[in-house]
């Protein structure tokens, strides 16, 4: 299960410090988007939001990447990032839904495994 927990980790930190990095680099070609999920990207960049939103995946994947000190830190900048992600799939762009799914699962393996680092959450 040591094994498990870290590729998981690791997974999740490696794709949002990678997908992070593109807002900047762009290393990988984005697809342009029509319609609702254009306007809202649009709207995102253009008001300088998603940089916010990008810094905030990057140093969440950072710290799954750091070790397992730091990963419940990671989850907290990670979560809302990740209820967003799931949301735009679902009501805007449902063709990324399945990879945003299995985003979420992975992050809440995560949670469930260091579930004792977050008391206030899990505990009555």
């Amino acid at each position: 299960m040591k094994y498990v927990i870290v590729i998981v980790r690791v997974l999740l930190g490696l794709q949002f410090v990678v997908f992070g990095s593109n807002a900047f680099l762009k290393f990988i070609p984005m697809p342009e988007m029509h319609g609702q999920a254009g306007a809202f990207i649009t709207a995102l960049v253009s008001s300088g939001y998603m940089y916010v939103i990008v810094a905030l995946q990057m140093l969440g994947g950072l710290c799954l990447l750091l070790g397992a000190r730091f990963v419940p830190l990671g989850l907290t900048l990670l979560g809302p990032v990740i209820v967003n992600i799931v949301l735009y799939h679902l009501f805007l762009d449902t063709q990324g839904l399945p990879m945003a799914i299995i985003v979420a699962a992975l992050a809440l393996f995560l949670l469930w495994i260091y579930r004792f680092k977050f008391p206030a959450i899990f505990q009555p």
